[in-house]
């Protein structure tokens, strides 16, 4: 196998809590650049690798032309349960999310995700529906500021999208960061570009992100055997509360009750998840070889024997 064009982020952590074995069954639920899959593959497991945009599945043909073991599946992760099924697969012993862009989206000036270099305001890893182009430049002044500020914790995403407004149209990701930057202020020396919080709100905004993390996370409960394992990373707050909020009440660690609120432990179904591994960050080894690990946080948790959970035995366990 060819060396992958991108260096995965936390790939020696993300293998170790995967633990892959040979004959065993995985799924990577993005599949970028393939540096998961790689890895993986090595150890002689067959691996299911789900990606939505059109490019990384194209580019990956011919790693699995050249590998009986890799079955690249064109759908988002959400879909893993049905998109399995569809397969003839029920459970498998391991999951994988990577979530977020992907370094081959983000180096390629013509996808629109990065203001690194212009490009066209694009940023769909579909390649369909509403491009970021058409968000800047349809969407009602208190919707863009409602996004800037929910999904990129932007301050002063009101400020922002008066400027976007005003500067209509945009088409091109220069001509965007130009408007954020005289928007908030920019000084050439500062660590963090001000446009890097409005980039990735809409993002995550025309993409759906949160609620295919959400989703993903519940598919991956539904294929994983009893002992499978669960690896996410993430490199945003709002992804990473998404993953920690889910491993937290699917292993049963719910906060206890105070005299305010009563103690919900052990009224709920029993945990589909348990050793739940302490957050993993990059070391300063990974940081200087890969800067770009600097916001990853690894989740990883083990699947138990029990059910998994679903909208009426959350509801059930609520009313006990």
């Amino acid at each position: 196998m060819s060396a992958a064009p991108h260096i995965p982020v936390l790939i020696d952590e993300v293998i170790a809590g995967l633990a892959p074995q040979a004959g065993e069954t995985h799924v990577d639920g993005t599949f970028g650049a393939g540096g998961y899959t790689r890895a993986i593959l090595v150890t002689g497991a067959r691996v299911y690798a789900f990606d939505r945009d059109p490019d990384a599945i194209a580019e990956g043909r011919g790693l699995e032309a050249s590998e009986d073991n890799l079955i690249l599946v064109p759908e988002r992760f959400s879909r893993i349960a049905e998109a399995l099924a569809e397969r003839g697969v029920d459970q498998v012993d391991g999951v994988t999310l990577d979530i977020g862009v992907s370094s081959m989206q983000l180096d390629r000036a013509d996808r629109g995700f990065s203001f690194q270099s212009d490009g066209p305001l694009d940023m769909r890893m579909e390649q369909s529906g509403m491009s970021a182009a058409d968000f800047v430049n349809e969407a009602e002044e208190e919707e863009i500021a409602d996004v800037l500020y929910t999904l990129g914790e932007e301050p002063r995403s009101r400020r922002v999208a008066r400027a976007i407004v005003a500067a209509r149209p945009i088409t091109r990701t220069s001509q965007l960061a130009e408007v954020v930057r005289r928007a908030l202020g920019h000084r050439p020396h500062e660590k963090k570009d001000p446009a890097t919080r409005t980039f990735q709100a809409i993002r995550i905004h025309l993409n759906a992100e949160l609620d295919e993390l959400e989703q993903g996370l519940a598919a991956a409960e539904k294929v994983l055997r009893p002992g499978g394992r669960l690896a996410v990373v993430s490199f945003h707050s709002i992804e990473d509360r998404i993953v920690k909020r889910f491993l937290r009440e699917r292993s049963g660690a719910t906060p206890a009750g105070s005299r305010h609120l009563p103690d919900a432990r052990g009224s709920g179904p029993s945990p589909s998840f348990e050793d739940v591994d302490k957050p993993v960050r990059a070391g300063e080894a990974e940081l200087a070889r890969n800067p770009r690990s600097r916001s990853a946080t690894l989740r990883v948790a083990r699947r138990t024997s029990a059910s998994a959970w679903n909208l009426r035995t959350r509801q059930e366990g609520s009313q006990r």
